[in-house]
């Protein structure tokens, strides 16, 4: 067994050396006129195949037009003969007569080039163009002349077509053999005796032309030579050889050449006729005839470059004489080859659909290319057009591989129209194409992708559960499965308090998911709302939304969404407490103070408040603060008087909610007003509240010690914020009795010693971090839509009067002490000072930048402001 395995392995080394020496071509012969069925040779075992290989490899051949006469064996892949081989049929005159055939195998697809040389067998006898020939010789004919006689054709080559002429026996002619080229041999008679007509009028002799094939074969003609009498000079032609070159285009007429004999005798023995006696090959009496008195030769037939590429042919001129005389000459023709053959494409193998991820070099396509012309003619070049993934490789003579060279995109091109071109060398050349459909098939290398990275949706609040608030869509440019895809929410969370997902509330009460609050279609990508919103719980929602295609192996996509929910004016305003507006009121009159400590104790929730007779128009008695919980202009309140209706003695601010006097207060006005005050937002519709507000008219002292007692009542921390008592006209302090005097300046003395205490005590005190700074407030709004929405990630909670907290646009009153006070028209706008907010500078900008500002100059009475006292009532 090693035995036969180590000659197994020399086997195939010598075999695969003997292949890298031939070039990759196996070459076989096979003598023509084989029987069907003669092995030519053994093809599978010559191309280092093992037993069965070849049948299930499907081993087999290819040969573009032509018929191949062999054939393999698909049980043992030996090369068969399958029908007769002629190879004068096959290839003419041509040597060697050699086929080229191309072997393929597949699985993988490999293939073969074979050459097969049909080796001739001497199977034709030569012939002559005639089975006898008439001679006439004049008997004056010196001894020397010679009669040039047509010789024979054989069809094979090499040897057997070599060909000896031999005469029959004669004392007057003999036979000579001229070699003009080395194609031809022709036979000459020579006379070697003088002739005598009275004697032997006729002779009678026999051409016998033998081939140098074994067994050689033999072809004869008789020759029949009349002795003519009298005629003693020939004509005689001005050259022995005419070569005429012509191209294969030349049309029927054309004048080939014009031959010329002279005869230097005299009436009927000088006139010259023209005939043509010998052609070579016998087709060129279909391709040319002369005119026997003139001895021009015209083209009477088309010329083929490619059949026949030169003619040999004799003319003969005879005089009139009797007997007539004879010379000859010879014409040869030389066909020049044009360029009339395009080239020829064959598709000998095709594998398609290509996958879009097949590697460079794949093979999709096998051709054969030829063109019949010769030269430059004959010199095919091949090219892919339009320029595509795909190029050209030369395997074989002829031979050429359609090879992937670019990478390929289902997605870019489905599918390629690719013409192979072939374009010969001539002029002008010509061309042939071969169109090929080569489709690409799908593969999953494209994951869906979102249109955008972000996706911002606004929703207002009170939404119907199950409302559609968007729709989602994700490309994904494969097909079929590959390119179907599917939307989920990736689940993040919001904190109840409502911050944005995934982030921990800054008021606590726990974490829920995104997908608690939204869901979306996973065929459509439609977003919908499982529950109403609350702008008042949740202001944003941040969440990712995953699309995944249904591709080996799946990809996927995501896009964030951001969930803007929208403020509806669904809460009404609600008066703040009485007792948190004097504690935080630092800074404000202590006539406020004692408007908050009356309410606390007022009957039916109504407000209580004191005014001296004699005040002047414009000194505030009292101010009404309320607070919404929405946001935007649903949260910018106004306060209106409601009653008393007409010209009365108070006024109410319309953003600051201060009640002030509207002209000096006279005994007339009475001991007690009663105002009603309706604060509104601006929502649509509108929602509102009152408040009612009872002002007791008093002599300037009883309203100084009213103020007084009402400033001591109050907490520490409303003090230390805000400097205590009721600052009164000037013309009430003037008119007040020195008691009173005198206990009015204790407490306010005493007042003030405390706050100054206890403001010393407060400075130095760790506070929270409050932007503020000198001078008025400015009071910033934005539009309805967009402006109050933040991320409550970047908020910080900020205390109102009452210290309820409010994430909101917030601006208020400074703590430090406000500039000395400059004559000022009633109602004037405050001038701008420092701003505290509670949203980061990134969101305050985006929100200013949607807006559309509809600031008056007193709208410091919205929900979360606090406005100060115009300038007259700064100290």
């Amino acid at each position: 067994m090693g035995e036969r395995c180590c000659v197994a392995v020399v086997r195939v080394l010598v075999l695969q050396a003997a292949w890298a020496l031939s070039g990759g071509q196996v070459r076989y012969s096979v003598p023509e006129e084989a029987k069907a069925g003669t092995v030519v040779g053994r093809l599978a075992q010559d191309l280092g195949l093992e037993a069965g290989e070849a049948e299930a490899r499907r081993l087999r051949l290819v040969a573009p037009g032509r018929r191949a006469s062999v054939e393999v064996s698909g049980a043992s892949g030996a090369l068969l003969v399958s029908s007769r081989l002629d190879r004068e049929e096959l290839c003419g005159k041509s040597a060697p007569c050699a086929l080229r055939l191309e072997v393929l195998l597949e699985r993988p697809l490999r293939v073969f080039h074979v050459q097969l040389e049909v080796t001739d067998i001497n199977d034709n006898a030569p012939v002559f163009p005639a089975a006898w020939k008439n001679l006439s010789i004049a008997e004056l004919s010196v001894p020397g002349s010679r009669f040039p006689l047509e010789g024979a054709s054989d069809a094979d080559i090499g040897a057997n077509a070599q060909l000896t002429y031999a005469l029959s026996t004669s004392e007057h002619f003999s036979l000579d053999l001229q070699k003009p080229n080395e194609r031809n041999i022709e036979p000459e008679l020579v006379l070697t005796k003088s002739l005598d007509r009275e004697t032997i009028p006729v002779h009678r002799l026999v051409l016998t032309a033998t081939d140098g094939g074994r067994p050689s074969l033999t072809g004869t003609m008789e020759l029949m030579i009349s002795v003519e009498d009298a005629n003693d000079n020939a004509p005689k032609f001005n050259q022995s050889v005419y070569k005429v070159q012509l191209p294969e285009s030349a049309e029927v007429g054309t004048l080939v050449t014009r031959v010329n004999a002279t005869d230097a005798d005299e009436g009927l023995n000088s006139d010259v006729t023209y005939t043509v006696t010998n052609f070579l090959p016998p087709s060129g009496k279909d391709v040319i005839s002369i005119n026997p008195n003139t001895g021009e030769i015209l083209l009477t037939g088309a010329l083929d470059f490619e059949e026949v590429s030169v003619f040999d042919f004799r003319i003969e001129a005879k005089d009139k004489g009797t007997p007539a005389l004879s010379s000859h000459c010879r014409v040869e023709l030389e066909v020049l080859d044009v360029n009339d053959n395009a080239p020829e494409v064959w598709v000998t193998s095709l594998s398609v659909p290509v996958p879009e991820d097949a590697s460079l070099g794949t093979v999709v396509a096998l051709l054969s290319v030829s063109d019949r012309d010769s030269g430059e003619n004959g010199r095919v070049r091949c090219w892919v057009w339009p320029a595509s993934p795909f190029g050209l490789e030369a395997t074989f003579a002829g031979s050429y591989s359609l090879v992937l060279r670019e990478a390929l995109d289902r997605e870019r091109v489905s599918e390629y129209e690719v013409e192979v071109r072939a374009e010969d060398g001539g002029a002008p050349a010509l061309r042939a194409s071969r169109g090929l459909r080569v489709p690409v098939s799908d593969v999953n290398d494209n994951a869906p992708s979102f249109a955008q990275a972000v996706y911002t949706v606004l929703a207002r609040e009170n939404n119907a559960a199950g409302a559609e608030l968007a729709r989602l869509w994700a490309r994904d440019p494969d097909e079929a499965a590959n390119g179907r895809v599917s939307y989920s929410v990736w689940d993040g969370g919001v904190g109840v308090g409502g911050g944005a997902a995934g982030s921990s509330s800054s008021l606590g009460g726990g974490w829920r998911p995104a997908s608690s609050y939204v869901s979306v279609d996973a065929e459509s990508g439609r977003l919908w709302a499982l529950q109403p919103l609350d702008y008042e719980e949740l202001q944003v929602l941040q969440f990712e939304v995953r699309a995944v295609d249904a591709g080996e192996p799946p990809l996927s996509g995501n896009a964030t969404v951001q969930l803007f929910v929208l403020d509806e004016n669904d809460n009404a305003p609600a008066l703040l407490p009485p007792a948190g507006s004097a504690a935080e009121a630092g800074g404000e009159a202590a006539a406020e103070a004692a408007l908050a400590l009356a309410g606390a104790g007022s009957e039916s929730g109504t407000l209580w408040a004191w005014a001296a007779w004699g005040a002047p128009a414009g000194q505030v008695v009292a101010k009404i603060r309320a607070v919404d919980a929405d946001s935007g202009y649903n949260a910018w309140l106004r306060y209106e008087l409601w009653e008393p209706r007409g010209k009365g003695p108070f006024r109410v601010g319309l953003y600051s909610g201060e009640v002030s006097t509207a002209r000096a207060l006279d005994e007339a006005d009475g001991p007690r007003q009663r105002l009603l005050i309706v604060v509104r937002d601006h929502g649509e519709p509108a929602r509102s509240a009152t408040a009612t507000l009872s002002v007791s008219l008093l002599e300037a002292a009883e309203a100084a010690l009213a103020a007084g007692s009402s400033s001591s009542s109050s907490s520490l921390a409303a003090v230390s914020r805000s400097a205590a008592g009721v600052e009164l006209g000037a013309g009430a302090a003037s008119a007040a009795t020195n008691v009173w005097l005198v206990v009015a300046i204790c407490a306010v003395s005493s007042l003030f010693l405390l706050a100054v205490v206890l403001y010393g005590a407060s400075r130095w005190a760790p506070r929270a971090a409050v932007l503020s700074g000198p001078g008025p407030t400015t009071l910033v709004c934005a539009s309805e839509v967009g402006s109050w929405s933040y991320s409550q990630r970047h908020s910080r909670s900020l205390c109102v009067a009452d210290g309820a907290a409010k994430s909101d646009l917030m601006v208020f009153s400074p703590n430090f002490p406000p500039p000395p006070p400059a004559p000022a028209a009633k109602d004037a706008q405050p001038e701008p000072s420092a701003l505290l907010v509670t949203v980061s500078a990134n969101t305050l900008l985006s929100s200013l930048s949607r807006t559309q500002p509809f600031c008056p100059s007193r709208c410091a009475g919205s929900a979360g402001i606090q406005a100060p006292f115009p300038r007259g009532r700064e100290r």
